[in-house]
């Protein structure tokens, strides 16, 4: 059996990484693997290759920096005549960047069956191009991994149970990758970018805040507050950098370069609290015992929000200082299982073998 994998962005390096790696132990699975280059920065997506110890794609489209319709549609071009080459049995796609949702259609246009890992998720934004991805990419996707009974009950409700598809509780692969890769960057030393005094651990990159001058300057006040009690360490994306110095915001504390997937690994380890408007990071504090503070209205985790682990502050100045300050420094005691305990490759691969 053939499976064609696109990628294209950090989360995806990560999430195949580990799979791939799986993967290598069922010789009748050939794996061809297709890096659209939506993430081209050398701290977004070489190093994350250098790093999983992951193959050199056999593909690479170097389609980047369009807009969603002009990426999109490249995309889909591209990905259509390697498919057309390759003539896979499946198209394995993963998440829900605009990478996930052009490698579903071109393989569905032209008759491939499409694998997609981490199904089901809903924020019910429609404003949100992800979620727009994922809706559509689920609807045309012949198997669904979903990784959490949420995700499952989404597609129950939305009627999958009257379509062609198979849906399976596998698990999430994210917590496979930071359990395996995390014994990895500490041998790797990956710990000595740790500073050593206590910090909040920040990642900000979400359009819905970068691109709103309101939601970004807000955010950043709410930094700069916290700042004065507490170190901030921000590796800054960028293209957030971008929108703070085309807005004119003044930090009043230093940021850092992007860093690899290793170093976040670590940085997460060690932090007092973890503060993100990213999907993955929320579960990776999770993952670390790190309390969240999601700096969005909604989040498709909302099993972390149930369970006392996440919490919702927008961009409010005033909720994100008061809830950082209430859970900073403290731990998450006895986790309970959400996300397959580091086994959902091993399952996903043992489907894909019967297929």
């Amino acid at each position: 059996m053939k499976i064609v994998t696109v990628v294209g962005a950090r989360p995806q390096f990560v999430k195949a990484g580990i799979v791939s790696m799986k993967l290598k132990a069922y010789r009748e699975i050939h794996q061809v693997l297709l890096h659209t280059g939506q993430h081209f920065d050398m701290n977004m997506s070489d190093i994350f290759f250098r790093e999983l110890d992951m193959p050199s794609p056999d593909y690479y489209l170097n389609i980047h920096n369009l807009d969603h319709g002009a990426m999109t549609g490249r995309m889909l071009e591209g990905i259509e005549k390697i498919l057309i080459k390759e003539a896979p049995d499946y198209c394995m796609v993963y998440g829900d960047t605009d990478s996930t949702l052009a490698g579903a259609l071109a393989a569905r246009k032209i008759n491939i069956k499409v694998i997609h890992i981490e199904a089901g998720l809903r924020s019910y934004n429609m404003k949100m191009p992800e979620e727009i991805n994922r809706i559509i990419t689920d609807r045309i996707s012949d198997v669904l991994f979903c990784p959490t009974p949420v995700a499952v009950n989404n597609l129950e409700g939305e009627g999958f149970g009257q379509f062609s598809s198979s849906v399976y509780l596998s698990g999430d692969v994210m917590e496979d990758a930071a359990r395996f890769f995390y014994e990895k960057a500490i041998m790797a030393g990956s710990d000595s970018v740790v500073p050593s005094a206590p910090y909040i651990l920040v990642t900000l990159h979400r359009a819905e805040n970068t691109d709103n001058p309101s939601n970004l300057r807000s955010i950043i006040s709410a930094l700069n507050k916290l700042s004065e009690q507490y170190r901030i360490v921000l590796p800054l994306h960028p293209r957030t950098g971008k929108f703070i110095k085309e807005y004119g915001i003044n930090l009043k504390f230093n940021v850092t370069e992007p860093v690899g997937y290793f170093e976040m690994l670590a940085l997460i380890s060690r932090a007092s609290l973890v503060m993100t408007d990213s999907g993955g990071l929320q579960k990776e504090a999770f993952f670390f015992r790190k309390f969240c503070i999601t700096l969005r209205e909604e989040t498709e985790w909302i099993e972390l929000i149930e369970n006392g682990y996440n919490f919702l502050a927008g961009s409010s100045t005033e909720l994100i200082i008061d809830s950082a300050i209430k859970y900073v420094d403290k731990e998450i005691k006895d986790p309970i299982n959400l996300y397959g305990n580091g086994k959902a490759s091993d399952y996903i691969c043992g489907i894909l073998s019967k297929l």
